[in-house]
């Protein structure tokens, strides 16, 4: 069995007992926002006079950017700016989950914050009622580096009777699984389904459908209530797109996206031109579905373990080893969306979202700015 964390053996019977005490009027906001790496998720918490009614009514606030990799101690301070409330499950109502944008001392957005262009994208193509759903694969580690429940030497059984599996032999982590599904739903963030995925320890969720700049918010929001549940039961959720070598499938952000048009009769034609589109614009999209430019991706698009080659787009129907699938059943009603399979699990939901909608709706404008 992979160590755990000694935070996971404190007594949570004693913590209950200060949870239930009443706060008064009183409101904790939990401000969230993502570090320097792209990838880290950072938190702290301040007391209101009393309950926000809406994301206005929470006021900017700062932090040390010098020890989030995001500033030198010379010029360290960072602004903190709200930009959707969503309810806290660890402490309960009426406090507060804070999702911010990161700005720098001259209040223009931090370099890994991508929202701010992503939300100028999706004001341009507003009219198209853009929907994404994605997919969120991640894995599960102890603190000793070593996989979730995975013999200490040597490996569980060959890939295969893992995938939506049942039974201890099969699924590993499920308590994290449901304590995460259940504090999304308190939370009020979107989130779709659940399953335990092809390699063991590893599982997935789904957050969608969300239009818009909307995707990114609740998909970032999931992780941090990932990190979270996961902290308390002493365990490591990694997103890394691949996290063990060798015959073990890695772990992808597969995007489901579809506008308007695509959902109404006829719209297989607009889903075609999309990926005619996207076929053309292959590079710059694995430059930016992970954080490192490509580089965490092609560790796991290889062509094998239902990934396509990170060199060469393909499309097709019903088929998981192409860049973008189109759902069989989207084949044959003729209408609906196609999936995106190339975003690594680390991927920046921001610049995913922003780079689909504008290569798919803003083409022509995009080659513009780009001279």
């Amino acid at each position: 069995m992979a160590s755990k964390s000694t935070s996971s053996c404190l007594n949570k019977a004693v913590r209950q007992q200060y949870m239930s005490l009443p706060q008064g009027e009183k409101c904790q906001v939990t401000y969230i926002w993502i570090d320097g790496t792209g990838e880290g998720l950072r938190n702290k918490t301040r007391t209101l006079d009393s309950e926000p009614k809406s994301i206005e009514d929470i006021p900017e606030w700062n932090f040390d950017g010098s020890s989030t990799y995001q500033a030198e101690g010379s010029n360290s301070d960072m602004f903190l700016i709200p930009v959707r409330m969503f309810r806290d499950p660890f402490t309960c109502d009426p406090n507060k989950l804070v999702l911010c944008e990161v700005l720098k001392y001259n209040r223009l957005p931090a370099e890994t914050n991508n929202r701010t262009s992503c939300n100028k994208v999706m004001e341009k193509i507003k009219e198209h009622c853009i929907w994404f759903g994605m997919e969120q694969e991640y894995t599960l580690f102890g603190t000793d580096g070593h996989p979730f429940s995975w013999p200490t030497n040597g490996y569980p059984a060959p890939q295969g009777p893992y995938y939506c599996g049942v039974g201890a032999q099969n699924a590993y982590g499920r308590d994290i699984v449901e304590c995460h599904y259940k504090a999304c739903l308190y939370a009020g963030v979107k989130i779709y389904g659940t399953n335990a995925e092809v390699m063991p320890s590893q599982w997935e969720f789904q957050v969608g459908p969300c239009e818009g700049i909307e995707m990114g918010d609740h998909l970032w929001v999931a992780r941090f209530l990932l990190h979270r549940v996961c902290e308390d039961f002493g365990v490591i959720a990694t997103l890394d797109p691949k996290p063990m070598k060798g015959d073990w499938n890695g772990a992808g952000c597969h995007t489901n996206v579809s506008t308007k048009q695509m959902r109404e009769e006829g719209g297989l034609e607009h889903i075609e031109e999309a990926i005619a589109k996207l076929s053309r614009n292959h590079i710059e999209h694995i430059r930016l579905y992970d954080p490192h430019r490509g580089e965490d991706n092609k560790r796991r698009l290889t062509g094998l373990h239902e990934t396509s080659s990170i060199d060469d787009f393909s499309a097709g129907v019903a088929n998981r080893a192409s860049s973008i699938r189109i759902p069989r059943q989207v084949g044959e009603e003729k209408k609906g969306y196609f999936e995106d399979r190339r975003p690594a699990a680390n991927c920046d939901p921001y610049a995913v979202t922003m780079v689909i909608a504008r290569t798919c709706l803003l083409d022509v404008e995009n080659e513009e700015e780009r001279k």
